[in-house]
């Protein structure tokens, strides 16, 4: 009756499921085996700075004091690394946490000059452990990038921002060390006086770089350096004078006095190095230039600003006393200062204005006449620009009123010298004489003489208007392109008046120029250092500078063909020049 029904459902016998019904499944291996697997990418579930990992750009600020570090495109760096004593202890070395650490400080600096435990590097290459140098410098940074920057150990291109004034030895240990043990596939280099005008916002400007080792000045016209200056007035000849500023006032000495600086800066009643750099950092401060311009009596009594009367400025010649406590002294001693005198260290270090220009060297020529003159050297069209464009960078440039002071003495030299090289008294008798000025001027003959008279005096005469030069006449307005101007909202460049710029540092410019994929004035390929060294470098007359003005920026940056030939002639650029 089951039969009629209809017919049986389909089932499987217990043979055919021990051995496998291959009509309706596949037929499975006699041999063990493992089962087949659908292939999974490891950066579908890793993390995305691996497929990153090429496009990531890394900055690296070098300087003799502080490293910045950080991504490319970031606004500010991750670290900021200070160089000390601290730096150089060993794993599992506790004596800083010793009662006696911080009054031993004398014996673990004796045998080396005063500061250099807080400098990477120094102007001065001769003497000097390169080797040393490059591994402080790969112990910071394989500890940035492990705890800040939580990057992993792939290779990574680095931007280096460097100052103009590095010598070639310095950077040849900085180049083995990130080869070598970073495996970094490129470096580009950065000059610091051009990356300080981008983060500015101009092209051009003169950059005063008041660093640790020296003051640089550079003037830099369309992102490129012009010429560069340069004094020993800077950080570390003010922290030497800051300690013999204290060690004056612990005496009894009046703050002006000079003494020899071959006393023993490491001695019972000395004052260590961290005091005075404190000491200089957080109370120096820098007085307003004396020679004030007066106010002209033709113009009327000055205008009379609002302000609120509860602010109270200090004056300058504030003999308020100020206490200071020194800790590093044996005993420890207080002091007290009045507030007029603490600015005397940097009137001495930056200014120095009880001597004349002359009897300064070409290395040691106070601030403000350096930036003088360096305005002076300049072309007509790049002075201009550059006048305008005044910026400052570096430590001792956050000081109190140096800034302003700088400014003021630059701007003071130009309205009373002009801008005539030639100076001295055969040139100030011949401009006070009018016979020698009337004799030289016919002798000349350089151009038409100006007709003193007007139209309207020769008018009121009766007499007829002289016929004017055209070389003088005023050029007639272009309706057109008033129009044109006016349209594009254009506004005339600020030229031939001084002006000074905030900029926000070398290292925020580097990051904006990476980011935006701006060529470097240097790429060094890791492939032709290791087999070229520092002596393959090509100097920069002997590379073809035409191939390197017809260089178009793409979606990835150079095209393949200037890149090809940029690899076969390489250059330190600046850097490599003797």
């Amino acid at each position: 009756m089951s039969s009629s029904a209809g017919p049986s459902l389909p089932h499987r016998a217990v043979s055919s499921i021990r051995t496998g019904d291959r009509s309706s499944i596949q037929a499975l291996p006699t041999t063990p085996h493992t089962p087949p697997r659908t292939t999974v990418v490891p950066s579908s579930f890793g993390s995305p700075s691996t497929l990153r990992a090429d496009d990531e750009v890394i900055v690296i600020e070098l300087g003799s004091r502080k490293l910045r570090i950080g991504f490319a495109g970031d606004s500010a760096p991750k670290r900021i690394v200070s160089f000390g004593p601290e730096q150089q202890r060993r794993a599992g070395d506790f004596r800083a946490w010793e009662a006696s650490f911080q009054t031993d400080w004398r014996k673990r600096a004796s045998g080396k000059p005063w500061g250099a435990d807080h400098e990477l590097w120094q102007l001065d290459v001769r003497g000097q452990d390169l080797v040393l140098i490059g591994d402080k410098l790969e112990r910071e940074l394989r500890d940035t990038f492990m705890k800040y920057l939580l990057i992993d150990s792939r290779p990574r291109r680095l931007a280096l921002v460097l100052p103009p004034t590095l010598p070639i030895p310095l950077i040849s240990s900085v180049f083995n060390t990130v080869f070598n043990r970073f495996q970094t596939p490129s470096i580009s280099l950065y000059s610091s006086p051009v990356t300080a005008a981008l983060a500015a916002g101009a092209r051009s400007g003169l950059i005063i770089d008041i660093g640790w080792h020296e003051t640089t000045v550079t003037a830099v016209y369309e992102f490129r350096e012009v010429q560069s200056w340069r004094t020993v007035r800077a950080g570390k000849l003010l922290v030497e004078e800051t300690y013999e500023f204290l060690t004056n006032a612990m005496q009894g000495r009046p703050s002006t006095a000079r003494t020899e600086r071959t006393d023993d800066k490491l001695e019972d009643k000395a004052v260590s190095f961290e005091e005075c750099e404190e000491f200089a950092t957080r109370i120096l401060w820098c007085k307003r230039n004396a020679k004030q311009p007066t106010q002209d009596s033709s113009e009327g009594l000055p205008t009379l600003h609002e302000q609120d009367e509860s602010e109270t400025v200090a004056p300058a010649e504030d003999r308020s006393p100020v206490t200071v406590t020194l800790n590093s002294c044996n005993p420890r001693k207080t002091v007290e200062i009045p507030f007029a005198d603490l600015a005397e260290p940097c009137e001495a270090v930056f200014f120095e204005p009880h001597l004349s220009p002359c009897c300064f060297d070409d290395h040691e020529i106070p601030v403000h006449l350096l930036a003088y003159r360096a305005l002076l050297q300049l072309p007509l069209d790049v002075r201009a620009i550059c006048m305008s464009r005044i910026i400052f960078t570096g430590g001792c440039s956050n000081i109190i009123g140096l800034r302003g002071r700088i400014y003021d003495e630059v701007s003071l030299l130009a309205k009373e010298r002009g801008w005539d090289p030639i100076r001295g008294k055969g040139v100030d008798q011949y401009r006070t004489n009018p016979k020698l000025r009337r004799n030289g001027a016919r002798q000349s003959g350089g151009g038409p003489i100006p007709v003193a008279q007007t139209e309207s005096s020769n008018a009121e005469e009766g007499g007829t208007a002289p016929p004017t030069n055209p070389a003088y006449a005023p050029s007639e307005v272009d309706q057109v392109e008033e129009m044109i101007k006016k349209d594009k909202n254009y506004k005339p460049t600020i030229q031939g008046t001084f002006r000074v710029l905030d900029s926000l540092g070398p290292w925020c410019g580097t990051s904006m120029a990476t980011q935006l994929k701006v060529p470097a004035l240097a790429t060094i390929d890791r492939e032709l250092w290791l087999q070229q060294g520092v002596n393959g470098a090509c100097r920069p007359n002997e590379v073809d500078v035409k191939a390197q003005q017809r260089q178009s920026m793409g979606a990835g940056g150079l095209i393949r063909g200037q890149a090809s030939q940029a690899s076969s002639n390489w250059t330190l650029g600046v850097w490599g020049t003797l």
